[in-house]
């Protein structure tokens, strides 16, 4: 089986330094928020450009902090993408704001600036475009949109590290950034990890007392607060990461480009088109098909995994019934999540093995046409 993602490989690179870093913090005694996460938040706010980055347990925690930071809440509404994995909408929900969707852009699949104008109202405290699948969303004609509202734009950045807008590092693009290092991630950890990326000096300061129950000063708390901090062994495993990080992405990057190059011309497939001024760094590769079942069930008699990214919109989810949203209200990602899937792009994809998708791809366009 050729895998989406294989982990395993990309574990065995770096196992010794690895190995060598936990050590030392096994030996260390220093479990808790100790000097790996301190360096960790110091080397992404230099590499990103900002002033803080601020470590959470997990990328979900990462969002719900910063808008909980930001005082957002009942009766507030939040503009996000319905073209999505549920915690960025479930984020919102959580702080007891209102998630308001507005439709993506057909070739980019970021949200549409376009759509959150129409989506304003003056109950919109926020607008969180996603950067998904490693590219950034057109975040200059969001923050300009933001500013003449004044409303906060915060980055789902959880696909995306690594990835630039116009030069600009994915994480410092807005008001604040969130990050997810779950494993699957361009970088991620051997378990959960999450990071807010910020200049605004007063958000991290809250994000610093929310991630420890609302406290600066131990067994004292200024507000109510949650219990999400990222261990000092995830930090030790980031940090190794962030030696590779930008090596790892070229990586992707160049298979990326290399399937683009190689599946051109294929009637009945649409492949992803990287938008002008922006480094797509390819967390994963997706493939729009009106035949997709047929090509997937293809790809699985060659051996070869695909995933679906995401099959049901968020407006039509179970959760947000209440809300009243139909189908038909998002055309485009209504029909992405009918026709999109994903091929295996991971750092380590051997030549011989990409070629393998290649081929089976294209003999799946032929059988479709036969």
């Amino acid at each position: 089986m050729i895998p989406l993602i294989s982990l395993k490989k990309q574990y065995e690179v770096i196992e010794a330094e690895l190995m060598d870093e936990m050590r030392k913090v096994l030996r260390s005694g220093q479990y808790i928020l100790g000097p790996k996460v301190k360096q960790l938040e110091e080397t992404v706010a230099e590499k990103l450009g900002v002033v803080s980055a601020v470590a959470v347990a997990n990328g979900t925690d990462a969002l719900i902090l910063t808008l909980d930071a930001y005082d957002i809440g009942e009766g507030d509404e939040v503009i996000t993408t319905p073209f999505t994995f549920f915690s960025t909408a479930e984020a919102i929900s959580r702080v007891g704001a209102k998630p308001v969707f507005a439709d993506v852009d057909p070739q980019t699949y970021t949200i549409c600036p376009n759509k959150i104008k129409e989506k304003i109202t003056s109950s919109t405290k926020a607008i969180i475009p996603v950067h998904l699948f490693g590219q950034c969303a057109d975040m200059d004609e969001i923050n300009r949109i933001a500013r003449e509202r004044d409303l906060l734009v915060i980055e789902d950045a959880c696909q995306a590290y690594g990835s630039t807008y116009k030069g600009k590092p994915a994480g410092s693009l807005g008001d604040a950034g969130c990050f997810s290092f779950f494993p699957t991630k361009n970088l991620g950890t051997l378990g959960d990890g999450g990071m807010v990326t910020t200049s605004d000096t007063q958000l991290a300061q809250k994000i610093h007392s929310l991630r420890v129950h609302g406290s600066i000063q131990k067994y004292h708390h200024q507000n109510i607060g949650y219990n999400s901090r990222l261990d000092e062994l995830h930090a030790a495993i980031l940090l190794v990461g962030l030696r590779h990080i930008d090596q790892w992405n070229k990586q992707r990057i160049a298979l990326g480009e290399r399937y683009h190059y190689k599946l051109q011309g294929i009637k009945h497939m649409k492949l992803p088109k990287t938008a002008e001024n922006c480094l797509h760094v390819y967390h994963l590769y997706c493939i729009e098909s009106k035949n997709r079942k047929q090509i997937i069930e293809y790809l699985q008699k060659k051996n070869i995994q695909t995933g679906i990214y995401y099959p049901c919109s968020l407006h039509l989810q179970e959760a947000y019934h209440h809300l009243g949203y139909q189908m038909g209200d998002f055309p485009i990602a209504e029909r992405l999540s009918e026709r999109l899937f994903a091929v295996p792009l991971y750092p380590f994809l051997s030549t011989e093995d990409q070629d393998a998708v290649i081929t089976a791809l294209r003999e799946s366009e032929e059988l479709l046409q036969c």
